[in-house]
């Protein structure tokens, strides 16, 4: 069966009608499950991607367009036009990211300079340039995909846990002064997920640990989390489309755990 048809927008059909979004590495994994949430209910949806020929394919699928950019050149950030979609955007989701597994006095400074660039200063960037619009029309739903790292630590991810506890202190400061205008900010705190990234940390974590492949789900990446298993994409996008929804109004400011429990103890 098809996974993208097992578990479907909380919304009822139409209930995002009207609204523009745009989804940051929407190409793929959690991304990918949002954009399809997001058309499913009704919006209009901006695929933004590097990897273009993908990110055309899917918005073709769900009737949508797309902007393909490496966000992490993030010079070519400041100043966005109507064509990527920013500007005009009701909904943003700060999904992109990658990872790199290495302990603290081997990790290669470019590396951690990099990600900081893709998942904080170009989240940062991107919702400048989209308040604006969203104030003008006074509503605004700013979605940032965090991790269960922003909220906990783990070893041998300093870029990763760092930059995402960055983005948890961007997304609350983006609630506070959006309040007023109709613009909520939240974060979205999954464990791992079945998405490419966390398939290509198993190599790593693998060498690091001192463990076979094929023991690093179980051992590393579930001993924390009370339920054993990943996160579906698909759940993550299920929470995207309700927070992005006129129902989720009242809520701001807040880190959404996704973690199978983790974060209780």
């Amino acid at each position: 069966m098809d996974p993208h048809t097992t578990r479907s927008s909380p919304l009822p059909a139409g209930a995002l009608t009207g609204r523009r979004a745009v989804v940051t590495g929407g190409a793929s994994g959690i991304g990918a499950a949002c954009v399809r949430a997001f058309a499913a209910a009704g919006a209009q949806v901006t695929v933004c991607d590097r990897d273009g020929a993908a990110a055309e394919a899917l918005a073709a699928e769900i009737g949508g367009s797309s902007w393909t950019v490496d966000l992490s050149e993030t010079t070519a950030l400041q100043e966005l036009g109507a064509e990527t979609g920013i500007p005009e955007a009701d909904i943003l989701v700060n999904n992109a990211g990658i990872q790199r597994v290495a302990p603290l006095h081997e990790f290669d400074p470019e590396a951690w300079r990099l990600m900081h660039r893709l998942m904080v200063e170009s989240p940062f960037l991107l919702i400048r340039a989209a308040l604006p619009g969203m104030y003008a029309r006074g509503f605004g739903r700013i979605l940032n995909i965090s991790s269960v790292h922003g909220l906990r630590a783990s070893p041998y991810k300093s870029a990763y846990v760092s930059a995402k506890h960055a983005l948890e202190g961007l997304s609350k400061v983006t609630a506070l002064e959006g309040a007023e205008h109709g613009v909520t900010s939240n974060c979205l705190n999954p464990a791992y997920v079945r998405t490419p990234l966390v398939e290509k940390q198993i190599a790593d974590q693998a060498r690091i640990h001192g463990i076979a492949e094929d023991q690093v789900v179980e051992q590393i990446m579930l001993t924390e989390s009370a339920v054993k298993r990943l996160v579906e994409p698909e759940e993550v996008a299920s929470l995207a489309t309700w927070l992005a929804s006129d129902s989720a109004g009242m809520v701001t400011g807040t880190s959404y755990a996704m973690d199978g429990g983790w974060t209780a103890s």
